[in-house]
Formats: structure tokens, C-alpha cells, sequence
């Protein structure tokens, strides 16, 4: 493992050098030794990690440029020029042994020139939501940041009430957004604006720089890795709740996790973030919102892609989601890609999900109740679960003819599906318990749940209490932004 300082060192503009404050009697709460074995990281830090929000580290090096980013945002369809890492810091480059480049954002390290006079700090509230939303997508197959550690401490944090000072190591390819982008193009300053995609060209869009027009190439690139991303949304029933463009990663990762939610009932229109009455980031306008912030972004790209090559790498954009969104869809459903029976299978696909939609049903557990769908017989178990039986019956009588015209073994179509439709997904009722049991001292129950998601497709005996339907308070819980 080797460490490097690249963005400290060659954006100077763009960070601002920040120490981390100590927390008050910090004490590591969580190692993720599989992330940590992955980056090649040395055994010795499990143990001195939590030396991480000190002036220095184990091995005098991780903290000595340590630095906190700048960037600007639309925020709910606002430009925001005012914005950076409030809480966060950028601790260190970690290149593995494939030589690639993973960040060490430190989260909840103090204040910042961006904190905006707010005191830097996260709570362990938010820190745990974070840790087991992006290990919980990681296993399902969900680009994502991940959290490499979690430190607590006994600091009193001030939020709307008093709560427990945090601290998260997060891994992710970098932590460049849009609005890194963004922010030098609306101040006007192409100079740093250029020096900023060269180091993209540089570090992280190599493949890209060799192209005929790396520009065109790099936005064509952001353009399908976002819409592959929020398909798997889309397809998972994922909530992310602040898509403003300060969230958005140039890597096509989920990333800031704020007030997320996956479905309960299934509702299309489902808002998370209580901060959001409009629903500008409702569920069903995620994909519309991608496309938005990618418009906003392609501004960046003017100086150096005419107008004409933008549309043509935006009007990417929605094939490559709509083919994405529909692969995924055809898995969760048995069925096989076929141009021959399209309108059939896409009928058969958006009835199933418009009556899970009329009838308010579970969204993973109903699709993980369809993997036992047997050809052979009525299927009471499913079938009582809507009151609409005669459209039930309708729509299953073309889902049975399709499986049927497919070919394929009943038992192995069936296990194919479960590897398709997780029968456990991070719920925010039982993340509440979790958090409750944190901030007395007790992580039996936040390690228990997090070997649970990271076995969202498999049957376990002693998980079954995380795979059960939500109760009624507990759906639709208001999550807000609050770090």
C-alpha cells in the first residue's frame, strides 16, 4: 500500500489545508477489514485508526496535507457558489496493488473555511446511516462510496437536540463532483477549471485522455455511468433524497448520503427528505433529476465541446438507463432479453410494478414473494396478497406464458431470480434501533445488521428478523439532511 497527496499537491485552488481536531476519548467502534484488505492497508491500523484525528498517525505521514475540498452546487435547482467540506477532510490518496486510487476522506473532523460557522462535527446518528446504507448497496451490487472505519466518542455534538460526536473514514475513487466543475465555470476562472480536467485526464479518466476528444469522451463517460447508477436506483427501490449537484459524483458512486430511504409500500412518488415538500428528489424523479445535473455539469465542458457534441453525449443519457433499468427489470422478473417479445415483456414488467403501486405493496418483498411464481398452479400465497384478483390473474396469465415460451427449469428460474431480489434491504425503522442501541454504548445489533446486508440475496435463519414486513410505523419515517 502507498499513499499519495495528488489533489493537495496539484489543486491547490480547490482545498484549503485544515488539521483534524481531536474528538473527546475517541475509541474505534467499527474496522471494515474486507474494504481494508481490499486497498492493501497495513493490519497495524485496525488498531491505531482512531490516531487518525490527531496531528499525526501511525506512520507520521497520513495527516501532512490534509485538506478540505472547495466547490459550489446547485442546491434544489439553485446555484450555491458557497459551498466545500464543512466536516470533511481529504486525509490521503491509498493506491493498492492494482495501482488504483482510493481516497481517505476523514468525515466529522472539525471546522473548515466551509463550514459556513457551523461546528464540522458529525453525529453518531448520520455516521451509522452512511456506514450501513453504502456497505448495504455495495452488496447488492450498487456503485458506491464505502466506509472503511467508525470512531465514536463521548464529545456532546449540538444538533436539534444534544447527541453523541462521530467520526467515518470513507473510501471511494475520489470525492471530484460536479460542482468542482461548476464552481470554476460560473466564477470564471478557465485557468483552474483546466488545470482541474487535466488532472482527471491524469489520475482518473486515463482511457479517456487517449481519445480523438478526451472531453467529449470524459462526458460521455459521466454521462452512462450516472445513468446505469440510477437505474440500479430505480431497480432496487432506492431513495437517495438530496440529488443536488454538490452530491453527485464524476464516477457515477452513489455518494453523500443524507436522508435516503429504500421503499416500503410502493410508492412512486415517495419524497425521504422532509427538507423536500415539492418533491423536486422524489423517487420517480431521480431519473429526470440525473439528466438535469448532467445538463448542468456539460456547462463545464463548453470551452472545449461544441454545443452540438454536448446534446449528442447527453442524448446518451437515456438509452443507456432505460437499457440498464430494463436488463435489471427482465432479471427480477425470470425473464429473458428478447427483441422478438419486447411489448410483451414490457407489459408484463410495468403491470407488476402499477399494481404493487395500486395496492401499496411491499416493493423488495414483493418481488422476492415472485421468485417462488410457479407455472403449474394458482399461486394462493401471491395471489391473496391483492385485492384486485381478476387483474392478478390477468397479468399472470401472460407472466406464465412467457416463463413458459422461455424454456427454462422452474427451480433454476427461480434461482436466478433470488439472486436478483434481495430479501433484505436496509430499512430505516430497524436502522433507528440500531442507532437507539449505538448511542448507549451497544454495537451488538449495528454489527449483526450489517452481516445481515451483506447477505441480501440469501435465506439465513438467524437474519429472518431483518426480512420481515415493516411495521405500520415504521414506513415513511422523516429523515432530514441533519449531519
Amino acid at each position: 500500500m502507498k499513499l499519495e497527496h495528488s489533489f493537495a499537491k496539484e489543486l491547490t485552488s480547490l482545498s484549503s489545508e485544515v488539521k483534524p481536531i481531536k474528538l473527546l476519548n475517541a475509541r474505534l467502534a467499527v474496522f471494515n477489514r474486507d474494504l481494508a484488505a481490499q486497498l492493501d492497508l497495513p493490519a497495524e491500523w485496525q488498531q491505531q485508526i482512531h490516531l487518525f484525528d490527531a496531528l499525526y498517525t501511525p506512520d507520521g505521514e497520513l495527516n501532512r496535507y490534509s485538506v478540505a475540498q472547495k466547490y459550489g452546487g446547485h442546491q434544489f435547482g439553485h446555484w450555491n457558489p458557497e459551498l466545500g467540506d464543512g466536516r470533511g477532510l481529504l486525509l490521503a490518496e491509498a493506491i493498492d496493488s492494482l495501482k488504483q486510487r482510493w481516497d481517505l476522506h476523514l468525515k466529522g473532523a472539525g471546522p473548515t473555511p466551509y463550514s459556513r460557522f457551523a461546528d464540522g462535527r458529525a453525529v453518531l446518528r448520520s455516521t451509522i446511516r452512511e456506514y450501513l446504507a453504502s456497505e448495504a448497496l455495495h452488496y447488492l451490487g450498487v456503485p458506491t462510496s464505502r466506509a472503511l472505519c467508525l470512531i465514536t466518542s463521548e464529545e456532546a455534538v449540538y444538533r436539534e437536540k444534544q447527541e453523541r460526536g462521530a467520526k467515518m473514514i470513507r473510501v471511494c475513487q475520489s470525492h471530484l463532483r460536479f460542482g468542482h466543475f461548476e464552481y470554476f465555470y460560473h466564477s470564471q476562472q478557465p485557468q483552474k477549471l483546466q488545470n482541474l480536467f487535466d488532472y482527471c485526464f491524469k489520475y482518473h479518466f486515463v482511457d479517456c485522455a487517449k481519445a480523438e476528444n478526451p472531453y467529449v469522451a470524459m462526458l460521455e463517460k459521466i454521462v452512462m455511468d450516472t445513468a446505469k447508477l440510477i437505474a440500479k436506483w430505480q431497480a432496487f427501490g432506492f431513495n437517495h433524497g438530496v440529488m443536488n449537484t454538490d452530491n453527485m459524483s464524476i464516477h457515477g458512486i452513489t455518494f453523500d448520503y443524507g436522508p435516503y430511504a429504500f421503499l416500503d409500500d410502493f410508492d412512486p412518488k415517495f419524497i425521504c427528505n422532509h427538507s423536500d415538500p415539492q418533491g423536486r428528489y422524489s423517487f420517480d424523479s431521480q431519473p429526470g433529476i440525473g439528466l438535469w445535473n448532467l445538463n448542468a455539469l456539460a456547462q463545464s465542458f463548453t470551452p472545449h465541446i461544441e454545443i452540438a457534441q454536448i446534446k449528442q453525449a447527453l442524448s446518451l443519457y437515456e438509452p443507456t438507463l432505460l437499457q440498464e433499468y430494463s436488463t435489471l427489470m427482465h432479471n427480477k422478473l425470470g425473464l429473458l432479453p428478447n427483441p422478438a417479445v419486447a411489448e410483451t415483456n414490457s407489459y408484463i414488467i410495468n403491470t407488476w410494478l402499477d399494481m404493487l403501486a395500486a395496492e401499496k405493496k411491499d416493493y423488495s418483498l414483493a418481488f422476492r414473494q415472485l421468485c417462488e411464481f410457479d407455472i403449474f398452479n394458482d399461486n394462493p400465497q401471491l395471489r391473496d396478497q391483492f385485492i384486485d384478483r381478476g387483474r392478478f390473474d390477468e397479468w399472470a396469465k401472460h407472466y406464465i406464458l412467457m416463463l413458459t415460451k422461455q424454456g427454462i427449469e422452474q427451480t433454476q428460474r427461480q434461482s436466478r431470480m433470488r439472486q436478483h431480489n434481495p430479501q433484505i434491504v436496509l430499512r430505516n425503522y430497524i436502522l433507528q434501533q440500531v442507532i437507539d442501541r449505538a448511542e448507549e454504548g451497544d454495537f451488538e445489533m449495528f454489527h449483526t445488521f450489517l452481516e445481515a446486508l451483506k447477505n441480501p440475496y440469501e435465506t439465513i435463519a438467524k437474519y429472518k428478523q431483518f426480512a420481515a414486513p415493516p411495521p405500520e410505523w415504521g414506513k415513511h419515517l422523516e429523515i432530514s439532511c441533519s449531519s
